[in-house]
């Protein structure tokens, strides 16, 4: 029988706070300490730069962009990733405590959210969306970690890395801590991109779109390089040659950023 060596998963319980009966969940403080590390980050960015985003307009649509997080990513999982469990389950839709969240999803959620709040406000579409760009990747870090707490989402089978994790649910063999690496990809690197560009460039800041831009096509790169470090979903499996689900979602992500930018960068 062959020995796999590999840093055994910690111990850690996947409830951070108790409450009574009540149990607040590491996954639900990630989504509330995103939502808060953004809210305060764009007040700053709309306090020291002018913007057609006012503070009280802020304090509004983050309660439109969590409507959007929370609803489109519920509905993105249940369409993209699990649909006939749900169709023969349906009330388990309901069931977010025991996780099945969808970033595109959530994505398309807020970009619904945005749009609306924008309208209602008489603001431009990307005046704000720009902002939410910059801050997204705060969120992205914390809900990958909460994956890895999870241990959920974990990453392939590797015997090559020394930093190889074996998961209680993954088997007796090390695997890729993806979630780590997506956490700092996805999340430290992109953000540092966006906030760096946003705040140090004029040229950038007054290119409505050029920022959202960016987040999509460093998102999707990011994401698409990092699924082959990931297990894919056990429902779905390999779509075909190889590719996931979270690939081939992604790839419309890559293309709208790209013309994004360069209508962007042709404006004003």
């Amino acid at each position: 029988m062959t020995v796999y060596s590999g840093i055994t998963f910690p111990t850690i319980d996947p409830v951070a706070v108790y409450i009574g009966s009540f149990g607040l969940r590491w996954y639900s403080l990630a989504y509330l300490f995103g939502i808060l590390a953004g809210w305060w980050l764009i007040r700053r960015m709309i306090t020291r730069y002018p913007s057609a985003v006012t503070v009280p307009m802020l304090d509004d649509v983050c309660f439109w962009i969590t409507l959007g997080i929370i609803l489109g990513g519920r509905i993105g999982y249940v369409l993209f990733y699990n649909f006939n469990y749900y169709m023969e389950n349906p009330l388990q839709i309901l069931e977010l405590w025991h996780g099945g969240m969808s970033f595109h999803g959530g994505l398309l959620g807020v970009i619904v959210a945005t749009w609306i709040f924008a309208r209602k406000v008489k603001v431009g579409f990307f005046e704000i969306a720009d902002l939410m760009a910059c801050v997204a990747p705060i969120g992205l870090f914390f809900g990958r970690l909460a994956n890895f707490v999870n241990a959920e989402l974990y990453g392939r089978v590797t015997t090559s890395v020394p930093w190889a994790v074996i998961f209680p649910n993954g088997g007796p063999i090390p695997r890729h801590p993806s979630q780590l690496y997506e956490a700092l990809f996805e999340g430290v690197l992109l953000f540092v991109l966006l906030y760096t560009s946003w705040t140090k460039s004029v040229w950038i800041r007054i290119r409505p779109g050029f920022t959202s831009g960016m987040f999509l096509t460093g998102y999707a790169v990011a994401r698409f390089i990092l699924e082959n470090f990931r297990e894919p979903d056990p429902q779905i499996g390999f779509l075909f040659a190889r590719v996931t689900m979270g690939q081939l979602l992604t790839l419309p992500m890559l293309l709208i950023g790209l013309i994004m930018m360069l209508w962007s960068a042709k404006k004003v």
